[in-house]
């Protein structure tokens, strides 16, 4: 076809200005958006094309042989400022006060295509602002009725949570029952909005776009590494918006993402050295705090469990791989990452590091796939975006879990079991396979029941005996957290092979960065296995050692057994808390160190596929704070340990080579020869009454997202300050939305409020961790419940 006298080729099926896109042409479009389906709803687009009675919108026509289209003939310039006139017939030209001056489409365009004066003497459409929750703000009278918001819920959010309603003048995009828009990546109606009806809620007003510095910087928040510019004015953070990567997040951000930056900004900033002094923390200068830590660490010195070190997995690369380099460096190899899991019995046969072998950009390829105690939607957003570009594209996809998912995708096949039950249902599912029986190793034969009927199993089978695609299996957060997440991890791993899928486990933030840094205890940096293998996150907190170090982690929330955390603090004789926040510090700490936060701070991040992305800082450090990375590089220097004279961030990992593709599977053949290893694990019963079902919400997993304001007051948020569980049980306890409860593990009771979730199972409560009310139950099993007394 020929486009504006050149000639090109396209593929059948395409549109005008799909090709006309990928040729240079610009044709001009609000409606039309390359992720989205074709609306053809603006006509901005409209091109002349030769032997056509009229112009046709170029995002509606599909090409065909000899074609000849004009985008700027007269016909199709005439046409182009006859719509723009119509569209801003209503607009209420409010430019100067509005958040999408300086990068709007509608601006850029009128500027284009539009006239410097009005023949409508009419009275103007007046639309009144809808409240779709705390972060998206309105002003609808803006609106030109593209629908890219409405397309954008219903394909790749899944949410119909925005419609239009009503025709011609009286037409009109909102939610149908004004409700709010609770979806987990809702942000990203804000950056297709071409004309400021939607714009950000926490942003509104701060600041102008021609202000703003963009810097690029990887997501820390979940194991994906969305790629994002930060953008600044002066010295604060304003703004967080999507950098494309089609291997990665496409152009798409979460939630999370996008208005976590409130946290990093946070008045609750540490931002000076501390010391503990006889009044308590005092403020110091640097060079008397790292004296001070350095002489806490010798006290360990020599002491192969003298000195223990936890680390929040949202750190970079480059500060776990120097922390464990200290660590090592004193003698010790207690450091770990992994704090929300309980079961460590499979750390011998574990990969190098864990991933997901199925490329992110090729999860929509996908026949079936498997999610073992995962719920994507809410671990990582635009994972769950991705599978849902697969069931649409007909892919299946089966669920095995603690609780019912809720999907934005489709879910084809679904088994629900207890705690206690679900590593013997998935022993079954592989049992039901041809050879799983015998490929199970020794130590977990000990599984074998028929728990499950194979009725209830047949679906999930057919998950990944039906069909010829590529598959997959998948580990979530929750099997991972298991009380038994070795025996789900292995028997997982054994599936995979068996069905020939590849197989995965959604590690939170940074983790597989971790692993491949040495920031566990059996292996060390490059993912060799340590000769002097240490304590874990759980078994360390049996230990008695001199010196605690706390690397951004806050004792409370950030840990599965924050009261056993607490007693080792009391048992050490120094406590070194590195954090980005005064609130976070425990009281035993005797040595408090600020250290920037990813925005402030230049780091690596290793995503589940084992592609490394390097984040830039936006910001210098604020106060006394210092990036991370240049604490522990000082730090080791007064300690006299070698290897500790990095001169820049990108000299920190220089030496060690890049990770090889992930290869997720364990080694099972390891794991028959040390016998009864895996049967470790404490047997549950339900003497106690209810079962925990533990889960890491949304807006819960790490110190920056828990002070975002905007996301604390999201629906996802309020959720997760109560328990849950469901319908029936609630009933029998006499209870409803919002009552208290009682809860009791041993000596441990608290009183919290409950609501209900049909997605839990009877006999099992839902327990969200990362909460200051809750977090003290996420080593428990089983609890007693009952509705607390209205006494007092």
């Amino acid at each position: 076809l020929t486009i504006d006298g050149r000639e090109v080729t396209a593929r059948p099926g395409s549109m005008i200005i799909q090709v006309a896109d990928d040729v240079g042409v610009y044709i001009p479009r609000f409606c039309y958006h390359p992720k989205l389906s074709i609306a053809a709803n603006c006509r901005m687009c409209l091109v002349e094309v030769e032997k056509a009675p009229k112009p046709l919108p170029a995002c509606a026509t599909p090409v065909s042989e000899g074609m000849v289209v004009r985008t700027r003939s007269t016909i199709a310039v005439e046409a182009q400022q006859g719509t723009m006139e119509f569209l801003l017939i209503n607009h209420p030209l409010d430019c100067p006060v509005c958040d999408q001056g300086g990068e709007c489409p509608l601006q850029d365009q009128a500027m284009g295509y539009g006239q410097d004066y009005s023949r409508f003497e009419e009275q103007k459409r007046v639309k009144d602002a809808l409240d779709l929750g705390p972060l998206v703000a309105t002003a609808m009278t803006r609106c030109i009725h593209c629908t890219r918001c409405v397309r954008f819920g219903r394909e790749v959010a899944g949410t119909m949570e925005l419609g239009a309603t009503g025709r011609g003048e009286d037409m009109t995009v909102e939610t149908y029952l004004g409700g709010s828009v609770d979806s987990e990546v809702s942000g990203n109606i804000i950056d297709l909005c071409p004309v400021g009806a939607l714009t950000s809620k926490p942003y509104r007003f701060s600041a102008r776009p021609w202000e703003l510095m963009s810097h690029a910087a990887i997501s820390p928040h979940d194991s994906l590494g969305s790629n994002l510019n930060l953008q600044t004015v002066q010295r604060n953070l304003k703004r967080v918006v999507p950098r494309d990567n089609e291997q990665v997040n496409s152009c798409w951000i979460s939630d999370r993402d996008r208005f976590s930056y409130e946290g990093a900004e946070s008045p609750d900033r540490l931002l000076y050295p501390m010391v503990r002094a006889e009044a308590g923390l005092q403020e110091v200068s640097w060079e008397q705090a790292l004296k001070a830590a350095a002489e806490a660490m010798r006290m360990a010195e020599g002491d192969a469990h003298g000195l223990v070190a936890l680390i929040h997995p949202m750190s970079s690369m480059e500060e776990m791989f120097l922390l464990q380099k200290l660590v090592r460096g004193m003698g010790s190899s207690d450091i770990d990452h992994r704090l929300w899991q309980r079961d460590f019995s499979d750390d011998h046969c574990s990969p190098m590091y864990p991933g997901f072998e199925t490329p992110v950009a090729d999860i929509p390829a996908l026949s079936s796939l498997l999610l073992i105690g995962a719920n994507p939607r809410k671990e990582i957003p635009l994972l769950g975006l991705r599978i849902r570009e697969m069931t649409e594209a007909g892919g299946c996809v089966g669920v095995l879990g603690q609780r019912a998912v809720d999907a934005n995708f489709r879910v084809d096949h679904e088994l629900v079991l207890k705690p206690k039950d679900l590593a013997g249902g998935l022993y079954q599912l592989v049992c039901s396979f041809e050879g799983g029986r015998e490929r199970i190793p020794a130590a977990l034969r000990h599984l074998e029941s028929d728990l499950i009927s194979p009725d209830r199993l047949a679906g999930l089978r057919a998950t990944l005996s039906e069909g010829g695609g590529a598959k997959a299996v998948l580990l979530g957060e929750q099997a991972l957290s298991h009380r038994h997440g070795a025996h789900l991890r292995i028997l997982g791993s054994i599936l995979s092979e068996l069905t020939q899928a590849s197989f995965g486990t959604l590690v939170p933030c940074n983790g597989a960065g971790a692993w491949w840094t040495g920031a566990v205890p059996h292996r060390v940096a490059g993912g060799e296995r340590s000769e002097t293998p240490g304590f874990n996150a759980s078994s360390m907190l049996g230990a008695s050692p001199k010196t605690v170090v706390l690397y951004g982690l806050e004792p409370a929330t950030d840990h599965h057994d924050p009261k056993g955390l607490d007693e080792l603090m009391s048992r050490a004789g120094h406590v070194l808390c590195f954090s980005a926040f005064r609130s976070g510090v425990p009281e035993q700490a005797t040595v408090v160190l600020p250290v920037a936060p990813f925005s402030e701070s230049a780091g690596s991040f290793m995503n589940l596929n084992g592609r490394v992305q390097f984040s830039r800082p936006a910001l210098e450090p604020k106060g006394e704070a210092r990036p991370g990375w240049k604490v522990l590089r000082v730090l080791g220097n007064f300690l006299s340990l070698p290897g500790f004279d990095y001169q820049d961030v990108g000299e920190v990992l220089a030496t060690l080579s890049p990770p090889p593709p992930p290869r997720a599977r364990f080694d099972v053949s390891d794991s028959l020869e040390v016998g009864d290893a895996l049967t470790n694990s404490a047997t549950e019963t339900d003497r106690y009454g209810f079962s925990c079902v533990h889960f890491l919400p949304l807006y819960s997993g790490d110190p920056i997202v828990r002070r975002a304001q905007a996301l604390s007051k999201t629906l996802d948020a309020e959720r997760a300050r109560a328990c849950e569980m469901n319908p029936v049980d609630m009933a029998a306890l006499g209870c409803g939305d919002g009552d208290l409860i009682q809860i009791t593990d041993g000596d441990r009771t608290n009183r919290l409020a409950v609501r209900a979730d049909p997605a839990v199972l009877k006999g099992c409560i839902g327990i969200p961790l990362g909460q200051f009310s809750t977090s003290r139950f996420g080593s428990a099993s089983v609890v007693s419940v009952k509705r607390a007394s209205t006494d007092g």
